[in-house]
């Protein structure tokens, strides 16, 4: 009889042993789920970019005068002969000048008249060029006297300066003087209604001698600055 209980009891056992176990026993992991998002591949759209029409400018006079801009106000950059072929680049908005490439000058463009010309090909297909700015592309001062040497009794002397302006078109032109003892003139206003050469000038008085120099300020419608300079010496 002890030996049948003793049996039980460890049957019993065993069977509690492996219920605790299963219950111990972790539950198995999910699998990962990836949320990453497929990077699109579609390739981006350009746009083509346009293509000038073929338009030829042929030259019809001895000589054509290619310009700086539409008109013959602008200053010449250049003198084509007759019978050239040029390809058209762009016209004004009027149609009556032709915007090419400078034949003297492999990275330059210049204008030529649509009355000196023929052309072939869709010339209303060509983009409308706006006309260039024009500027001030020289300056060249000079002054009267440029040396003075006087008694030091026949103070004040007077020095006269000159500037001849120039620009490669239409435009307003303002500019001032400065001397080296501090003097400033008021602003100065030419317009310039065409391409050329304009002239300026002004005095001033020296009360002593000193080494001086006078400076022409162009203010409109580009920077530029020249200057000389002049002794002025004397003798007791």
């Amino acid at each position: 009889m002890n030996r049948r209980v003793l049996l039980a009891g460890l049957v019993l056992l065993v069977l509690l042993s492996s219920c605790r176990s299963g219950e111990n026993e972790p539950a198995p992991l999910p699998s990962p789920t990836s949320t990453r998002q497929p990077i699109p591949t579609s390739t981006p759209t350009i746009e083509p970019t346009p293509t000038l029409p073929q338009v030829t400018v042929r030259l019809m006079t001895e000589r054509v005068n290619c310009r700086f801009g539409p008109g013959t106000v602008y200053q010449l950059i250049n003198e084509i002969p007759q019978g050239r072929g040029l390809r058209a680049l762009g016209r004004n908005d009027t149609s009556t000048w032709w915007y090419v490439r400078d034949p003297g000058n492999p990275d330059g463009f210049c204008w030529v008249s649509a009355d000196v010309t023929e052309t072939q090909g869709d010339t209303d297909a060509l983009p409308v060029v706006p006309p260039p700015v024009a500027s001030i592309t020289r300056v060249d001062l000079r002054m009267e006297p440029n040396l003075i040497f006087v008694s030091c009794s026949q103070f004040p002397q007077t020095v006269f300066f000159e500037a001849q302006v120039t620009s490669n078109g239409p435009t307003l032109f303002n500019w001032q003087w400065e001397i080296s003892n501090g003097a400033v003139s008021d602003i100065g206003t030419l317009i310039f209604e065409e391409a050329g050469t304009l002239v300026i000038n002004d005095y001033y008085q020296i009360n002593s001698p000193n080494e001086y120099w006078v400076r022409l300020r162009v203010l409109v419608p580009n920077e530029i600055t020249r200057q000389v300079n002049f002794p002025v010496n004397c003798a007791p």
